[in-house]
């Protein structure tokens, strides 16, 4: 019997998971593709990762990142004390269960020669592929930009945000296929003649996800994500059109960002006509700053709202926002999936019952209601004591305290600017 357990990475492994990486690293070694804070943020953002403890102690590490039927084992690191001892390729075995869990059919490595993990790769039937090499191009952020980034309320996205993401497949696949793909492929997309998008609008109804998505972008681009809210443009003594040109002013000086402007309406609603309405100047002012903005590399405008038949009309014209892309209600797979994400012991938990029950529920919605369903399984736990897991029961029954954000005229209307008003 094996002296170690192996069980799945708990935030408080942190600090012990730093020190085994830097005991696995050999004198001179070359670092290894993916370093440990890529590998921890993935683990907190769902990715597969696997430790391996003997009484209290952490002495190895497998981690991974799944993409579509693709992954990648992006760490095994051993204690100094634990190499050569059948733990590596433990740790691979069960993080390959993982991996092919999630969808993986193909699993590789990219580790330096002789480095720790590789006789454990070897050994655990994995081919060594030889004569290719590997090209990275790291982006160093001045102290300029970090200065003007903290100004500016910028936020580092983490990468892993992006595969997180429960259900929504259509809308992830387009927003992967017509946003994404062309700006981190940007060679192969101007071979295709395809141009890379400057400006897009996601719509939906509220609570589908819309910000989610617009963050798991800028973690997938690696850009600062930097949101321009339009209740502090309006600020008192300065002209929102005035304080908006000034925002993308300061943002021409950086060397990539995504701008986010969620509820974009307030500031690009239909224009009444008359010049002194106040709504006019800073749609006007918006209008004039799109095309300035879309002259840059490595920028990205995304702007959602709830309404898109609200917005003024030139906004939507093409030339401006490359797509207008609706973000709809989850599928009952979607719910399916959501649902999985939010529930601890799922397998004690007929999730058929909860998607049927919540055929009316944005993403946040299902949140709040597992939220409330395992309170409520903690609270009678706490009272009573009898190692009771959650039920079904709960939450169907939070599920009926809950109030849909949804509406049959919301849906009615979504279904209406799909097909008036969608631009893919």
């Amino acid at each position: 019997m094996h002296p170690w357990r192996l069980r799945d990475f708990h935030d408080d492994d942190l600090d012990e998971v730093i020190s085994i990486w830097e005991q696995n690293r050999l004198p001179g070694e070359p670092l290894p593709a993916f370093g440990v804070s890529e590998v921890v943020t993935g683990a907190r953002c769902g990715q597969p990762c696997v430790v391996a403890v003997v009484g209290d102690q952490l002495v190895g590490m497998a981690g991974g990142l799944v993409q579509g039927d693709r992954a990648w084992i992006t760490m095994v690191a051993l204690g100094s004390r634990w190499r050569d001892r059948g733990l590596g390729s433990a740790l691979l075995n069960e993080l390959e269960q993982r991996l092919r869990t999630a969808g993986a059919r193909r699993i590789t490595a990219m580790l330096p020669p002789k480095a720790s993990g590789t006789t454990a790769l070897l050994n655990s039937g994995y081919d060594e592929r030889t004569g290719l090499s590997y090209f990275e191009k790291i982006d160093h952020l001045g102290s300029a930009d970090a200065g003007l980034l903290s100004a500016l309320g910028a936020q580092v996205i983490p990468r892993g945000q992006w595969h997180a993401m429960a259900g929504m497949e259509a809308e992830k696949l387009v927003i992967e296929n017509r946003i994404v793909l062309p700006l981190v492929e940007p060679s192969a997309a101007a071979e295709y003649g395809v141009s890379p998008p400057k400006a897009v609008i996601l719509f939906g109804p509220p609570g589908t996800g819309k910000t989610s998505f617009a963050k798991a972008v800028a973690g997938r681009l690696g850009w600062p994500f930097v949101e321009l809210l339009p209740s502090r443009l309006a600020t008192p003594g300065v002209a929102m059109a005035g304080a908006l040109r000034d925002a993308f002013a300061a943002l021409a000086d950086l060397d990539s960002v995504l701008v986010f402007i969620d509820e974009v309406e307030e500031i690009a609603g239909s224009r009444s006509g008359m010049p002194t309405d106040p709504a006019h100047g800073v749609t006007n002012e918006l209008l004039k700053l799109i095309p300035a903005f879309r002259q840059h590399d490595n920028r990205l405008l995304v702007c959602t709202t709830n309404s898109v038949r609200s917005l003024d009309s030139a906004i939507l014209r093409p030339g401006r926002f490359d797509y207008v892309i609706p973000v709809g209600p989850p599928d009952a797979t979607a719910r399916a999936a959501i649902w999985g994400r939010y529930l601890v012991s799922s397998g004690s938990i007929d999730i058929t019952q909860l998607v049927d029950a919540s055929a009316m529920f944005t993403p946040a919605d299902i949140e709040f209601a597992a939220r409330k369903g395992s309170q409520s399984a903690f609270e009678r736990e706490i009272e009573f004591r009898r190692g009771d897991p959650a039920r079904t029961e709960d939450y169907l029954a939070a599920i009926a305290d809950t109030r849909p954000t949804l509406t049959d005229a919301m849906l009615a209307e979504f279904e209406e600017d799909i097909a008036h008003r969608t631009r893919l």
